[in-house]
């Protein structure tokens, strides 16, 4: 099948463009390099631009009418900075993928996976959530997500265009092949933190929230790697069909076009444990300092992962200790792959 990525040249896109490749499917990517690179999308079907451009969206199609389904990735994803500037995130993330959506509805491309956000789940003491569970997203960041899936439901309702969300937790480590990896210079996610940290790029990494209701007050993560997060994609579009057959059956809606799925391993790890398992993983203590949260940060949740099972027959496959061990083999490779 050929499938259609949206961010395929940034850090999630281009691993799911290689998990569709081994799969046997051929993935097409539009991307706008405004963040993704250029290095990611070598050898594959690559177009540069936006995604609200209609009229590049139509070439694309006309190029590659065989595209079944379009995998959406493309999206600013730094809470931080969500914060500091919401315009730029609301007109990226949701004025785009608006048009986005229109446009691929009127080129009768009526799949779509949307890489959503556990983010936009209640905040909580770090308990477990399921895909019922209640949303309250607090960042821009979230609710850029959060408002995307309402969208998705009802144009799903009134235009037939049918969507699995996929609302995933914290990705980890880098492409097993070192294909790709976390490309974004300024990193504010945890592991590839405390992988500058351990290359000696920063002086100590920063625990950011110590009085969280979590049970040793730092916040709670489900941590996913992101090979296994990619091959989720892969399963959601493979079954995409079947799945939403299944979710009729199990409510008894023959008309529902619309499927929440959380991915994740099931299991909370909170910072200061995820740090101990770096720390076995690398070999050596890292310099830590305990600092107030920042803008937008939660206590967190964790996946009930159990629809991704029975509705797309995807589970975690991968350790934390793997995301770690790659995230440092791609942190000693990146200078000599994208030149920082």
């Amino acid at each position: 099948m050929k499938v259609l990525v949206t961010g395929g040249a940034g850090y999630i896109g281009s691993t799911i463009a290689s998990a569709l490749e081994e799969s046997g499917h051929i993935p097409i990517i539009l991307d706008s390099l405004v963040r993704g690179r250029a290095e990611f999308v070598h050898g594959r079907a690559f177009y540069q631009g936006d995604i609200a451009d209609a009229s590049l969206l139509e070439r694309i199609f006309q190029d590659h009418p065989e595209i079944v389904a379009c995998v959406h990735c493309a999206a600013l994803i730094l809470v931080p900075e969500s914060v500091a500037q919401p315009y730029l995130y609301y007109t990226e993330n949701v004025a785009k993928s608006l048009e986005l959506f229109k446009n691929l509805n009127a080129l009768g491309c009526n799949r779509v996976v949307f890489s959503s956000s556990a983010s936009i789940y209640e905040i909580s003491d770090g308990s477990q959530v399921t895909e019922d569970s209640r949303v309250n997203a607090k960042s821009p960041y979230a609710r850029t997500k959060q408002i995307m899936e309402m969208v998705l439901e009802d144009f799903s309702k009134a235009y037939g265009l049918n969507a699995i969300v996929l609302r995933y937790f914290n990705p980890i480590g880098a492409d097993p092949k070192m294909r790709s990896g976390m490309q974004i210079k300024a990193v504010s996610h945890i592991v590839p933190k405390l992988v500058e940290v351990a290359m000696g790029r920063e002086a100590v990494f920063k625990v950011h929230g110590t009085h969280y209701p979590t049970r040793d007050g730092t916040a709670v993560r489900d941590y996913l790697h992101i090979w296994d997060l990619a091959m989720a994609h892969v399963k959601a579009v493979e079954e995409f069909d079947n799945a939403l057959i299944k979710h009729r059956a199990n409510t008894g809606d023959s008309s529902l076009g619309f499927l929440i799925i959380n991915l994740g391993t099931g299991k909370g790890v909170t910072v200061r444990e995820l740090v101990a398992a770096f720390e076995r993983v690398y070999g050596k203590p890292v310099p830590t300092e305990d600092h107030p949260p920042r803008p937008g940060d939660v206590a967190g949740v964790y996946a009930n992962p159990d629809r991704a099972l029975e509705l797309i027959g995807w589970k975690v496959q991968r350790t934390i200790d793997e995301g770690i061990s790659t995230s440092l083999e791609w942190g000693r490779r990146r200078k000599d792959m994208l030149g920082y």
